[in-house]
């Protein structure tokens, strides 16, 4: 059953420091929602407090019924995953090994050790990001795409019922890009609830359900992409001038010449 990812008034503060300020927004049920806007908007710091990296100094935040403010960190784990801009490690660990790390929020304190289940899973979300022919590769020695494809199989291993992501596209190709958000409208039509950032506003645009935007710490506009993505707030958020094209498949941003 899909739940409602709400935000309302929230206020997050590093090395004192205001990063976010009265953030407050609804990432829908079952839907894919995009979390946009120029590089120190807060976004990065808004979807790791959701995930409890971070403690708000105010406001609350809600996934269907539950405080996720409130909730320890096992207990998020088991509702909730999240996949990094990029994450490396010195450990010595396999492809197959991290996928299997999103079994741990599941694993019962009687039976620590991965059950056929648990591989079983593990495998699946592996072969669902393309990546089954590299399991016994040592993560380390991926590429930057390859590993953001395995980080996203750890989190689909983890079966949440809301899904953050913080760039997952960064380090792909055109052609990963597409896949990978195809994947996430997937898990969407599933039933998860997924909040992802993302720099690339076409993608938004063609592959988002909604669309949240962020300036300067404060959400600037909240809306479906067509209705939100106007040449006026692109002008107003970025800085530069763009053209709306009506393509075959819907709506396309051109962009011109900085303001």
């Amino acid at each position: 059953m899909s739940a409602d990812l709400v935000l309302s008034g929230v206020n997050i503060r590093l090395s004192n420091q205001v990063i976010v300020r009265n953030a407050s927004f609804i990432a829908p049920g079952g839907r894919v929602t995009g979390l946009v806007g120029p590089n120190g908007a807060g976004k990065s710091t808004l979807v790791s407090t959701i995930m409890g990296l971070h403690r708000p100094e105010a406001g609350t935040i809600a996934f269907g019924d539950t405080d996720f403010v409130a909730l320890d960190r096992r207990n998020r784990a088991g509702m909730a995953a999240y996949v990094e801009q990029s994450a490396s490690t010195e450990e010595r660990l396999s492809v197959a090994d991290v996928v299997a790390l999103g079994r741990i929020p599941h694993a019962s304190v009687w039976a620590p050790e991965p059950g056929r289940d648990d591989k079983q899973i593990a495998a699946a979300a592996l072969e669902r990001v393309g990546m089954t022919a590299f399991a016994k590769r040592l993560f380390a020695t991926l590429s930057g795409g390859e590993q953001q494809r395995v980080q996203l199989a750890r989190a689909f291993a983890q079966e949440p019922r809301l899904l953050l992501l913080d760039e997952p596209t960064s380090h792909l190709d055109i052609r990963g890009q597409l896949q990978v958000l195809d994947l996430l409208r997937a898990e969407a039509k599933a039933g998860r609830t997924i909040l992802v950032v993302l720099h690339d506003l076409n993608l938004a645009l063609s592959r988002c359900d909604w669309l949240v935007v962020m300036r300067d710490g404060t959400v600037a506009a909240e809306g479906r992409p067509g209705d939100v993505l106007s040449e006026r707030l692109i002008a107003d958020i970025y800085g530069v001038s763009a053209r709306l094209i009506t393509g075959p498949r819907g709506p396309v941003i051109g962009f011109e010449d900085p303001l």
